[in-house]
């Protein structure tokens, strides 16, 4: 099913004064045009996850908040030999934790755990600095001129919703610390992508999410949390510019062995997923819980541009997750 759905082209706030979805708020962007203004507490969930991909290694950032508590990580995946390092920490009520209202503005902090996470936003981009036991990151994430973003407002009704942007295939330079070794990221060879969120959530979710990216291309394919809302969060990218992809997909992949091939298809997508590592992750503790399948690897496969010329995927690296969470 292909949805019918409506680009924003101005600033406009995610919420009515009452703390409800603000239904001028229900479409697309190509850059972040939403205010945040979340009203109330017990339901509010706030979100930045940066991915950062190198020749040697996979390293994923995470700060949230969920008002009741703050649920923080720090991952680093060695290319060559499958070693991870994970560090996880939750905190009561996501204290001291700071979150902009606005993608690409402010700054996002939270410590908590032996954990620390600083992300400062300005308009030539983001400079990020984390910290765990044996891993530092300190690195710069450019904003290149004309570049664009999906932005995405998910309506499952007036007092549920979701407001993301996922923002591919941006160049990032710095350092990784690993112990008492620094690995240079270049820009020439590594790149960035960025999931922000904002919203309330329904307590039970379920969703699927792909990115990958290679020089000039990448593609966003998302699943399960959008299917029946009349919006999805598909899109190709080509040279920093977003062909927005409105089909709903099918995803067909093997719980029983997460590194056999996805699939993922729809009128404008046929594409295969090649994993090479899977990184599990659960967390129980009581009535909140997650539990998430994220598989690194290669994308082969093609999508069809907003001018019907079908463009070659063979290459992208990437990721593609499903992920279950009760908070």
């Amino acid at each position: 099913m292909t949805a019918a759905e409506r680009e924003i082209t101005a600033p406009v706030d995610l919420c009515l004064p009452n703390g409800r979805l603000n239904p001028a708020a229900v479409g697309w962007t190509r850059r972040p045009l939403h205010r945040a203004n979340l009203r109330g507490w017990g339901r509010r969930k706030r979100w930045e996850y940066w991915g950062i991909v190198t020749p040697g290694h996979i390293v994923g950032l995470v700060a949230s908040s969920l008002d009741y508590a703050g649920v923080y990580g720090v991952y680093v995946l060695d290319r060559a030999t499958g070693e991870e390092i994970a560090k996880d920490a939750v905190v009561p009520f996501a204290r001291g934790a700071v979150f902009p209202e606005r993608c690409g503005v402010g700054e996002a902090r939270v410590r908590g755990g032996g954990l620390a996470i600083e992300i400062a936003q300005d308009p030539g981009g983001s400079s990020i600095r984390a910290s765990a036991p044996g891993v530092a990151v300190d690195v710069r994430v450019p904003l290149p001129d004309g570049h664009e973003s999906l932005g995405v407002v998910v309506p499952w009704g007036p007092n549920r919703f979701q407001y993301t942007v996922k923002d591919l295939g941006r160049p990032v330079h710095g350092t990784l610390r690993l112990g008492e070794k620094e690995i240079v990221v270049d820009a020439e060879s590594a790149f960035a992508v960025l999931d922000h969120g904002r919203g309330k959530w329904p307590y039970s979710a379920v969703w699927n999410w792909a990115a990958g990216c290679a020089p000039g291309r990448a593609i966003q394919l998302g699943g399960r949390w959008t299917d029946g809302t009349g919006v999805t969060e598909n899109a190709l990218f080509l040279d920093g510019r977003l062909h927005k992809i409105g089909d709903e997909l099918e995803w067909s992949y093997d719980r029983a062995d997460w590194l056999r091939p996805w699939r993922i298809t729809g009128a404008r997508v046929e594409v295969e997923f090649h994993p090479f590592h899977e990184r599990r992750a659960r967390t129980e503790l009581g009535v909140v819980g997650s539990e998430t399948h994220q598989c690194f690897g290669r994308f082969t496969g093609r999508a069809r541009a907003d001018d019907g010329t079908w463009v070659d995927l063979d290459g992208l690296v990437g990721w593609a997750e499903e992920a279950r969470n009760r908070w």
